[in-house]
């Protein structure tokens, strides 16, 4: 597919003409009455169905205010009409339904902007109606093969709307249909709630009288109309009393390139997002599917001097703008945040790639609207969440991205001042009370920014990337001054946590920052390739990740198929968790005593307090979970067969050995330095280390890890952990006292119900539509090394029988021999316990 090499062609594709006229709002005010809401099965007014098309000056009358696009929109009095020109019928749109207006108490990620729905859409004439197609892109074939008409055939697309032709417009070169209806319906294909959100909120009924259209509006490329949608509801969000829901929702309609942009192929090896279909016209024998990474359209300026190797501007830069809610304090750094990329893409061939800058006043630019989808927009959500969030909307043709919403959750600052104290406290000064320096602050935001930025242009998480650092240079301020924490700013390795006091390091060297992998990645995503087309490219992409040179050698594989690689983890660093969590252990037992002292303020409870305690405990279990994960290890290389070595390699039996031994001493043996005096006092009694205790237990007999490691020894004797030892060992570890504490038997009392769980599994869920599904996308090249077993037709029943008897026979005779009445009641329950496992008809 040929690529517009020229920003004059990209703006003939999409046929766009100025705006003119009035913005065609109809937001009622106090006391109006919504539009009508009288439905048809065409979705228009039955009036209208029976006379058919009149005279374009009877049905666009002198009363009519109108925005011209590509697509015109008029409102009459209460109606919205959009007039379509011939030129765009059967021409590809994008249909993207957002919420514009988030219900209070709705919870979760849901922020103004949030993309609910995407869709391809068409609209086509058929005699006096338009039809509005939903189309299908899982399945092409190139319409001049013959085997083009089976694709059509066997993948016909969904009728959303169906509305008469009103009008025709000047020289019929255009016809004018009424979607009032459809837009203020209850449409599904424009709904705010899908079928479990109105499950949630008990939604009875849509209510036409208390929702209608606030706006409709016209922009060269895209249509935007904004609906208030009202529900019946029995249990909603907010006001449980009023029984409503209200929402308001916005539907884009985005017209596509006429030619799609050339598409580069994926690679399970690199990580992008991806959109897939199967192409039917390929010259393979199979149904060969095709993968394409998302990205957004750079093409350079000057081609002879790009192609000489200079840094040359691109045709159309990459530009967010910055929310006019966000704080003025913060606005510097979300700015940087966007424009850290700008060094990246300077490795792929592009400055001033992408650029943020401030909206627009009014008065300076009265045709800009945040609505409006050529603009992308970094948003500041008033809300109490604690995240951020970078996704981006892509033509499903090619994967080019079109725009990006990034959303800033108000509360974030709180997770981030929390991490800082927790995990950097011990070894950063500037990290040791509830009011963090606004320059670590807005550093720390800075790189979230970078890092949502980075979704939007199309990466995924790399959370192997950590695992390519040695955990002790960690410790050096040379290295973290340079590299931070990991090698990509896509990882989940937020602070440095294995850095300890003395090591020198200064505050922004705790934090991470864009690394080696960024410029790998984006060089292989966006540097132009002079190829003729998109398969010659796959050469000269293959070769860059087969020839990589430097310390640093790029690599992915995702989470779903390196599920059980200790190296590629959330929250994880450098190349050895068991080495990474000592030293965070030996940071957590410097932090917890001084939690008090930094989080104490004259007039105030213990709130904050007890907030960052339990986060703290929390975090500490989740680096022993890093450990955890190093017993039925598999490490995942993604390869091709030219490269050598495998791809699967199963973690010695020395390391896994060491990390069950570290589980034992940290885990089994009471963690009581996790509950000081001076907190316990302050907050009162608390389960977290009880319940996360015992979370760590039961990971270590799941299923999942216990088949990892029966695979294991089918496949690498030498360096699996035997499961039949394994599972001693553990016993052994965990029942190696005649008088265990209370802590202790707790999690004994756990383990015999992960032994009763393996003994008779609960039954399985049954599959849906489809079977079990898969791995889709770029996993469909790979596979796992091993998929939860088949509990029951397993040894995993047998082995746990075993263990149930030795536990046992040890409890009966401690029952007897133990004299205190707390130690024998316990040994006398364990027996009891095992009985009813081993005989539960008893």
């Amino acid at each position: 597919m040929p690529v517009l090499r020229t920003s004059t062609l990209a703006v003939a594709a999409w046929l766009a003409s100025p705006l003119q006229g009035a913005t065609a709002q109809a937001a009622p005010p106090a006391g109006a009455q919504p539009p009508a809401a009288v439905a048809t099965p065409e979705g228009a007014g039955a009036g209208a169905a029976r006379r058919g098309p009149r005279p374009y000056a009877q049905v666009i009358t002198a009363r009519a205010r109108t925005e011209r696009g590509g697509i015109s929109v008029h409102r009459v009095d209460d109606r919205f009409f959009f007039e379509v020109p011939d030129s765009l019928a059967g021409r590809d749109f994008l249909m993207v339904t957002r919420v514009s207006g988030v219900p209070t108490g709705a919870g979760g990620f849901l922020s103004a902007g949030s993309s609910l729905v995407e869709r391809l859409v068409r609209f086509e004439r058929v005699n006096d109606r338009v039809l509005l197609k939903s189309i299908s892109t899982g399945a092409v074939a190139d319409d001049t093969l013959p085997i083009a008409r089976s694709v059509a055939q066997n993948n016909y697309p969904a009728i959303i709307g169906a509305f008469p032709i009103a009008a025709f417009g000047k020289d019929s070169a255009s016809y004018v249909v009424d979607l009032t209806d459809f837009f203020a319906n209850d449409n599904p294909a424009t709904s705010g709630l899908d079928a479990a959100q109105r499950r949630a909120f008990g939604v009875r009924r849509y209510d036409a009288a208390r929702s209608y259209i606030a706006s409709m509006r016209s922009f060269p490329i895209n249509l935007e109309v904004r609906q208030v949608q009202t529900f019946d509801a029995a249990t909603p969000p907010s006001d449980a009393d009023g029984a409503t829901v209200t929402m308001e929702t916005r539907q884009s309609l985005v017209l596509l390139p006429k030619v799609p942009m050339r598409p580069r192929h994926a690679d399970a090896r690199v990580g992008y997002f991806s959109v897939n279909r199967v192409n039917y016209g390929l010259d393979v024998q199979k149904a060969e599917s095709e993968e394409f990474i998302t990205r957004w359209r750079l093409e350079p300026k000057d081609p002879a001097a790009y192609a000489r190797g200079e840094l040359v501007e691109p045709v159309k830069p990459i530009v967010y703008y910055l929310d006019p809610a966000t704080p003025t304090r913060w606005k510097r750094y979300v700015k940087e945040g966007v424009e850290n990329w700008q060094t990246v893409f300077e490795k792929a061939g592009f400055k001033n790639a992408i650029l943020a800058k401030e909206a627009p006043s009014k008065a300076a630019d009265p045709d800009f609207d945040m609505d409006d989808a050529r603009y992308s927009i970094v948003r500041w959500a008033a809300s109490l969440v604690r995240n951020a969030t970078g996704p981006h909307t892509h033509d499903p043709r090619s994967g080019e991205i079109i725009n990006s919403e990034i959303t800033w959750y108000h509360n974030h600052m709180r997770s981030y001042r929390n991490w800082l104290i927790m995990e950097t406290g011990a070894a950063n000064a500037s990290a040791r009370s509830l009011d963090i320096p606004e320059e670590l602050m807005g550093e720390t935001m800075r790189q979230v920014i970078t890092h949502e930025i980075g979704h939007a242009l199309g990466l995924q998480h790399n959370m192997i990337a950590s695992a390519s650092f040695p955990v002790d240079s960690l410790r050096s301020p040379s290295f973290t001054r340079v590299y931070g924490v990991s090698a990509t700013i896509m990882d989940y390795a937020r602070q440095n946590y294995v850095a300890q006091p003395g090591d020198g390091l200064q505050p922004k060297d705790f934090i991470r920052r864009v690394g080696p992998f960024d410029d790998f990645a984006i060089n292989w995503g966006y540097r132009v390739i002079a190829a003729p087309s998109a398969d010659a490219e796959r050469p000269t992409l293959n070769r860059w990740l087969t020839q990589q040179r430097g310390p640093f050698p790029y690599r992915f594989a995702s989470q779903q198929l390196a599920a059980g690689d200790p190296r590629n983890q959330t929250e994880d660093l450098g190349d050895d968790p068991l080495k990474a969590t000592t030293y965070s252990t030996a940071n957590y037992k410097r932090v917890l005593p001084n939690l008090a002292a930094w989080t104490s303020k004259p007039g105030e409870d213990f709130s904050e307090l007890r907030e960052l305690y339990e986060e703290t405990v929390g975090r500490w279990f989740g680096n022993v979970n890093h450990v955890a994960t190093v017993v039925g290890g598999v490490e995942v290389d993604l390869k091709v067969a030219e490269q050598s070595g495998a791809v699967y390699r199963v973690v010695p039996k020395v390391r896994q050995q060491a990390a069950l031994a570290f589980i034992g001493s940290n885990i089994f043996s009471a963690p009581s330095w996790l509950m000081p005096a001076n907190i316990t006092t302050r907050i009162g009694p608390n389960t977290v280390v009880g319940s996360r205790s015992a979370g760590v237990l039961a990971s270590l007999l799941s299923p999942a890890r216990l088949g990892r490691l029966a695979e294991a020894e089918l496949y690498d004797a030498t360096n699996a952990y035997p499961l039949a030892e394994y599972m001693a060992d553990v016993k052994r570890a965990l029942f190696n006292g005649a008088s265990p504490d209370a802590h202790r038997r707790t999690l004994q009392r756990v383990y015999m119900q992960r032994l009763e769980a393996l003994i008779t599994p609960p039954a399985a869920a049954p599959a849906g539509p489809g079977g079990g599904g898969g791995f889709g996308g770029q996993a469909q090249r790979f596979t796992p090394f091993v998929s939860a077993p088949n509990v029951p037709q397993s040894d995993l029943p047998a082995l746990a029988r075993a263990q149930v008897r030795e536990v046992q026979r040890d409890a009966r005779a401690l029952a007897l021999s133990s004299t205190g009445a707390v130690q024998k009641a316990h040994w006398a329950d364990i027996a009891e316990r095992a009985a009813a496992i081993l005989d539960p008809a008893k």
